[in-house]
């Protein structure tokens, strides 16, 4: 492997707590960051819906959670080898499927009292209360305790929670989002330009591996070293 010369790199992490395909991601990208301390990682939240019946793309919530389960979720288990996300334990629960908003908020509620480093423990956190214990991250109450959980001062951050900044937060990466073109998640956006080419999956995420990110490190390296601009004129 090529010994680059460690140069700062800020890579965007765009994701939402509902993406099986996250799962895996974000673990892969904290191994990918521990060897590479260069790297700067900047959580940006991308809600796979802000209304709780994804804006009429199925024709009954319960057809909308049997999909998302049953569909992505086991597929995202097969093809990632992740052994944690368990559709059939969702599947048995009596609540509708969750959507992005209360996890998005709690995200930069976390954000907002812990900078990037909360945000992130957050989301980690309310992924393994989604798709390994199989709560209802919809639910105040599992986002309060998931707080608890990772650290952070309960009562700042239900106060956070329901504030016009948390909303302006992620308004925010929103904007950057469709400024970017993003159009699923995981979505790896390097220095503001240089997207990571997931592989598509089911309707709702992309698949990436530990390869993937290497390769893609590498290129962004690589065009440093090389650059990209024409030579002056003889």
């Amino acid at each position: 492997m090529t010994e680059w010369n460690r140069e700062g790199l800020r890579i965007e992490f765009f994701h939402d707590c509902l993406s099986a395909w996250c799962y895996k991601t974000s673990a892969l990208l904290r191994d990918f960051v521990a060897e590479h301390p260069e790297i700067e990682v900047i959580q940006r939240s991308y809600p796979l819906s802000t209304s709780p019946d994804f804006s009429g793309l199925f024709a009954s919530k319960a057809a909308l959670k049997e999909e998302v389960l049953m569909i992505h979720w086991a597929e995202a288990r097969d093809v990632a080898e992740d052994p944690r996300i368990n559709p059939e334990l969702m599947m048995s629960r009596p609540f509708d499927y969750p959507y992005s908003l209360p996890n998005m908020l709690g995200a930069k509620a976390a954000e907002m009292q812990a900078g990037q480093a909360g945000h992130w423990d957050f989301f980690d956190r309310v992924q393994v209360a989604h798709l390994t214990e199989c709560n209802n991250i919809a639910d105040d109450g599992v986002l309060r305790d998931c707080a608890a959980e990772i650290g952070l001062d309960v009562s700042r951050w239900e106060q956070d929670y329901r504030s016009a900044q948390a909303r302006a937060l992620l308004a925010e990466d929103m904007a950057i989002a469709e400024r970017y073109g993003v159009l699923r998640v995981p979505a790896l956006v390097a220095e503001g330009r240089f997207q990571l080419p997931g592989r598509p999956m089911s309707i709702l995420g992309y698949f990436v591996n530990a390869e993937d990110i290497q390769r893609w490190y590498d290129d962004i390296q690589r065009r440093r070293v090389l650059g990209y601009t024409l030579p002056p004129q003889e």
